[in-house]
């Protein structure tokens, strides 16, 4: 979660690694809390910079076999992984498994270590030491082109370090030298054609034909229809636009039932999924929290523009999920009842969503 940044003028990004280096720990023992996703921001660099500008000082680079660093991760046991967007944060405990990853991206399918890996959008690595109250904390941090943070791996007391050092061995980048990268500026966003220029007779009859809920991202790119966009022309239909606290609610209804559910939470270049129930929930500021013992979730509630009931039809039955969004339209986390392919959803979660449509905006 986000700390206050530091009150020292940090606007200016520095020409040098050292500069920055020493701007960053002046930050840091003004504020040993501060995270670096928001010192990055008000140094107005990455957080791939930041931690570059490290390497030497507990920090070493990886090269860039994705899919042999992934294929190495069962060997290191329990980790807590970590992925996160501007507004949420899903960190869970696990051990790699069931991993189908190809050179350009897969999937690894154990129960808590559920991802989607789409290794393009991946650009930079590094094994981050740092000295905290409670000791060394050990890391590997993948990064995007932009610099932007992508996942991270924590190792806890009961992984193996000793497979870890020796996979990142497999991995050490020739290059060690500290230093500010060379990053490409994420291409901004398509704007969206108007509504009245999408065919939604075309879309609802190809979304009715929907078989499976992998086909409706081919669905949109096919009809030129941006996500909301399509949830708007879809209204009455096949979606239900509901108030942005409905994602809160729906985490108290899942623990008051002890009903399992599934989460994912993404950025460009993973999805991360929790299976199971929920149990522990905790407001903190604007955030609201899952802190159970192997999964956390911190959702900025103020961050959620939009939220939606979507249902895809299946060969499964009815599939539904709960979405949110922030203002610039891309998803902060979506929302489902526990499946697994060739099962019904649970109706559990149906009563559930079905109170979520009944909710009035605060």
């Amino acid at each position: 979660m986000s700390q206050a940044v530091s009150s020292i003028d940090l606007s200016a990004s520095p020409a040098n690694p050292d500069a920055l280096k020493r701007r960053y720990a002046a930050m840091r023992a003004e504020n040993p809390r501060l995270r670096v996703r928001d010192a990055a921001g008000a140094l107005g660099v990455s957080e791939a910079d930041l931690v570059a500008v490290r390497i030497g000082d507990g920090v070493r680079r990886l090269g860039t076999r994705w899919k042999a660093l992934i294929e190495g991760m069962p060997a290191v046991g329990d980790v807590m992984i970590l992925t996160r967007n501007e507004a949420c944060v899903h960190e869970k405990v696990g051990t790699f498994g069931d991993i189908r990853v190809s050179e350009t991206g897969g999937v690894t399918l154990a129960r808590d270590v559920d991802l989607r890996l789409f290794f393009t959008k991946w650009a930079h690595a590094f094994v981050v030491e740092e000295e905290l109250a409670s000791g060394l904390r050990k890391s590997l941090q993948i990064f995007a082109k932009d610099g932007e943070a992508i996942h991270k791996i924590y190792l806890r007391e009961e992984s193996d370090d000793v497979a870890f050092e020796a996979l990142i061995g497999e991995h050490l980048a020739d290059d060690q030298e500290p230093g500010l990268l060379t990053l490409e500026p994420r291409a901004p966003k398509a704007a969206e054609r108007p509504d009245s220029e999408i065919d939604r007779d075309a879309l609802l009859t190809r979304w009715g034909a929907i078989k499976d809920v992998h086909q409706f991202f081919g669905m949109l790119k096919d009809l030129e229809a941006g996500r909301t966009q399509a949830f708007r022309l879809a209204e009455g239909e096949y979606t239900v636009k509901v108030p942005v606290h409905a994602f809160r609610a729906a985490l108290e209804k899942a623990r008051d039932r002890a009903l399992p559910i599934m989460i994912f939470v993404g950025n460009q270049g993973l999805i991360q999924i929790h299976t199971g129930p929920v149990e522990n929930l905790k407001e903190m500021g604007p955030w609201m929290n899952v802190l159970d013992e192997r999964f956390n979730l911190h959702l900025r509630e103020d961050l959620v523009a939009d939220a939606w009931i979507v249902r895809k039809p299946t060969d499964d039955g009815t599939v539904t999920s709960l979405e949110i969004f922030g203002a610039d339209g891309e998803v902060i986390a979506m929302m489902f009842g526990e499946r697994k392919p060739g099962q019904p959803e649970l109706e559990g979660w149906r009563e559930i969503v079905s109170e979520l449509e009944k909710l009035e905006a605060h």
